[in-house]
């Protein structure tokens, strides 16, 4: 008999209050290891009405002019209308910026991990980058949706969502069930156009790229009514807020850590990362249908302290095989993991809106399918 389930994953836009305070964030990140490839930076940002507050720990020999660049990044994700609350011209920028811990610092100096923790990567086949269909149609869908803003559809403002229920028969993606997208708006634009056009310009086009049954499902736009007041003027954002979103949508584990505003020695971020290459590998080499992989560190040690590889019951070959096979095959260092995935290069704010994982521009150096054969020949 077969088993029938629903699940849910939700995404956001660039304009998202939280989203915003990440990209300056990450900003930061990458201004400094422009400079400074060695410099240490853990940043964070709150946006509100009509301020920009940046705190946190940063090394470094370099100069970052930190007002201007939380500018910047406000203006290009298009917060340009004081009416809006928040803007780039307008806003205040407020930092109170420390050095990084000479406690921590003493760890780290010597290739061990930033901190503690774990971390967890995942990879499936139900899509062709290897993530869970619905926080992948999800970011799709909110990334269509700026693209089509900034296209010209100016009616619509930055602040936006999505969510994405699949129906699943045996774990297997069957029929897509609810497409839920909200969009801040002008206030004079009504809820019934804003409803076709999105439907046209934007659902449409997204859900039609998926090989998946999308003959009935549901369509909620703005279901509250009325989004004209949006962005960090109606709620507060925060750096590491949507750790969710950033990842796999609920699927599979997380460990807590966000990614954000963190330089590559935070195994938060660079050892989430090498999970993630090491079980889109696992999975691309056709070793498992879906993969799990944890990793877990003690702050100012080198090797992690444990690694896991669970396929819930897919793969090919026993997980106690293939775990050691990955200890065999890829250095977990923090160094290691910093070399290989080449971390120490301003690429963060890109990952920082519509998801670190399944992206597979240049700079993402851990989807890369590289190890398939290497694991193969292992296996």
């Amino acid at each position: 008999m077969s088993e029938k389930h629903l699940f849910t994953s939700e995404s956001v836009t660039e304009g998202h209050p939280d989203k915003v305070a990440d990209q300056i964030s990450d900003a930061v990140v990458d201004a400094i290891l422009d400079v400074d490839p060695m410099g240490r930076v853990a940043c964070e940002t709150l946006v509100t009405t009509g301020m920009v507050f940046i705190s946190g720990e940063i090394t470094t020999e370099a100069y970052v002019p930190i007002p201007a660049l939380a500018r910047e990044v406000v203006h290009d994700i298009g917060y340009n209308d004081p009416h809006l609350g928040f803007s780039s011209e307008t806003s205040a920028v407020i930092t109170s910026i420390d050095p990084q811990s000479g406690d921590i610092a003493m760890g780290v100096d010597k290739g061990g991990a930033g901190d503690q923790g774990m971390m967890f990567g995942f990879a499936c086949t139900q899509t062709d980058v290897l993530m869970p269909m619905p926080i992948h149609m999800a970011h799709l869908l909110v990334r269509k949706m700026s693209e089509v803003r900034k296209g010209g559809v100016d009616w619509i403002k930055p602040d936006g969502k999505s969510q994405v229920t699949i129906e699943y028969i045996d774990n297997v993606p069957h029929k897509i069930n609810t497409v839920l997208l909200s969009t801040q708006h002008s206030a004079d634009i009504s809820l019934d156009q804003i409803k076709a056009e999105l439907k046209k310009l934007v659902i449409e086009p997204i859900v039609g790229g998926f090989d998946i049954d999308s003959s009935d499902y549901r369509t909620l736009v703005n279901p509250t009514g009325m989004f004209v007041k949006g962005g960090p003027q109606a709620d507060t954002g925060l750096t590491g807020r949507k750790i969710i979103v950033d990842t796999y949508g609920g699927f599979g584990s997380h460990g807590g850590g966000a990614f954000s505003g963190k330089d590559p020695t935070k195994v938060d971020r660079s050892a989430s990362y090498a999970a993630r290459h090491v079980a889109k590998n696992i999975v691309g080499a056709e070793l498992a249908r879906e993969c799990e992989v944890q990793l877990a560190y003690a702050i100012g040690v080198k090797e992690p302290i444990s690694v896991m590889v669970d396929t819930f019951g897919t793969g090919k070959v026993s997980d106690e095989k293939l775990t050691a096979i990955v200890r065999e095959l890829f250095d977990l260092t923090p160094k290691g993991i910093i070399e290989r995935l080449d971390l120490r290069r301003p690429i963060y704010r890109k990952t920082a809106a519509f998801g670190h994982f399944g992206r597979e521009e240049d700079s993402f150096t851990w989807e890369k399918l590289d190890y398939v054969d290497k694991l193969k020949a292992k296996a």
